[in-house]
């Protein structure tokens, strides 16, 4: 589980820590707690007062420890605090119920006093775990889940995020990152490719105007229970990092291998992949004597190449010129998106880029919680968010971090 105390245009703290600490962690009372239960991850946002939230238009002031998500005005009744994000493994809901046990939730006035015992606790909730779990949390937690469209929380997420947050997309090819100024007049249509536990492709026109066109089933949940079985990794992070220790060429079957050089009359370098693992049909080796590093980087290369392959394809058949990727899959890994990216670039003949979004994972939760708009909230946020200077910092940019071994230039293509 990890916990990222976050501004909307910055990251402003990582911890990775325990339960135990996440739940003795000290947040205040918790207000607007919008979540996303996904088959492999619940997501969640919520505004926390650091106890220093009032009802009589004084500005909540914020420990050394955190910062204000917004620097601007936070007299308002609704909102003072700060903002979170929040993940857990759906498999450990367990640990999810019993921290938010621990937090004094509010009602969704945010009104900074405590619930009666007669009033219902409502919380926006999206994903097919708000239907499978929602029994489960009003049972243990008092929670009456207000189930938003999954879909719908994911466009109005992104175009939230992408109209309201300075430097929200990039793109990231061959180690270099380059933030992309979006026209908000020019932003529609789009192909949002949501890579969560299977993965979404949705042709986005404007407001509340989308059409899912198109998805794989192989998408986070196939690296991470393929990867399982095959290095015994027990978590996602953990194969991910197992991954950055490996070389899909060894196990990979290159052009090269099969030509001895470039197949240049149709445009494939030797060192683009003909068949993904396929040097383990020649090779006599038991799955032992593999390194689980090298199956790991084959394994993660060959669904990124898929997806952007099928992104790219989805984009050609509808004319469109921006494809933005999303989902935990991604998780600001260098890797991951150098091969989303070269996948594009080589079908699109350089003609289209991938775009990445800084709040990747969150496109639910933050489209969720954009649902309070009996608050007005997403006029406050988008106002503080458009007048923020947005500096960065170290804790932003270490979410892309190179691997450091087998620092090779992604090149390598799936035919």
């Amino acid at each position: 589980m990890q916990m990222d105390t976050v501004r909307f245009d910055r990251i402003i703290e990582e911890i990775d820590s325990n339960a135990e600490r996440l739940q003795g962690s000290d947040d205040g009372e918790i207000s607007h707690l919008a979540i996303d239960i996904g088959g492999s991850l619940i997501k969640m946002v919520y505004v926390s007062s650091n106890n220093h939230c009032s009802t009589n238009d004084q500005q909540g002031q914020l420990s050394n420890e955190t910062v204000s998500i917004l620097n601007g005005n936070w007299n308002h009744s609704a909102l003072c605090g700060s903002l979170h994000f929040v993940k857990f493994e759906t498999r450990m809901i367990s640990k999810c119920i019993k921290f938010l046990s621990s937090k004094k939730l509010q009602y969704p006035g945010g009104r900074c006093h405590e619930l009666h015992t007669n009033e219902k606790i409502i919380i926006k909730a999206t994903g097919g775990g708000a239907f499978k779990f929602a029994d489960l949390f009003k049972e243990k937690l008092g929670i009456t889940l207000d189930k938003v469209d999954e879909m719908d929380c994911l466009v109005a997420g992104a175009n939230f995020l992408l109209e309201s947050v300075h430097q929200e997309a990039f793109t990231y090819m061959d180690g270099k990152k380059e933030y992309q100024q979006i026209d908000q007049n020019d932003l529609y249509p789009y192909l949002l490719v949501n890579i969560g536990s299977g993965v979404s492709m949705i042709k986005v026109d404007g407001e509340n105007k989308f059409e899912r066109v198109s998805g794989t089933s192989i998408g986070g949940g196939t690296f991470w229970g393929l990867g399982k079985l095959l290095t015994k990794c027990n978590s996602f992070d953990e194969l991910l990092e197992l991954s950055h220790r490996g070389n899909n060429r060894v196990i990979d079957m290159l052009v090269g291998d099969i030509y001895g050089t470039d197949y240049s009359k149709i445009g494939l370098a030797s060192t683009a992949i003909a068949s993904s693992f396929g040097k383990a049909i020649s090779e006599n080796k038991e799955l032992e004597e593999w390194k689980p590093e090298d199956i790991a980087r084959s394994l993660l290369r060959m669904i990124s190449n898929n997806i952007g392959q099928i992104a790219y394809l989805n984009a050609l058949r509808y004319g469109l010129k921006r494809i933005f990727f999303g989902g935990f899959f991604i998780r600001g890994h260098a890797y991951t998106m150098d091969t989303i990216s070269v996948a594009v670039d080589f079908w699109s003949k350089s003609e289209m880029k991938a775009m990445f979004l800084l709040h990747e994972g969150f496109l639910g939760p933050v489209g969720a919680f954009m649902n309070y708009k009996k608050d007005d909230l997403s006029e406050l946020m988008a106002d503080q968010l458009k007048t923020e200077n947005h500096p960065r910092t170290s804790c932003g940019e270490d979410r892309l971090q190179t691997s450091s071994s087998v620092d090779q230039k992604v090149t390598e293509q799936s035919i």
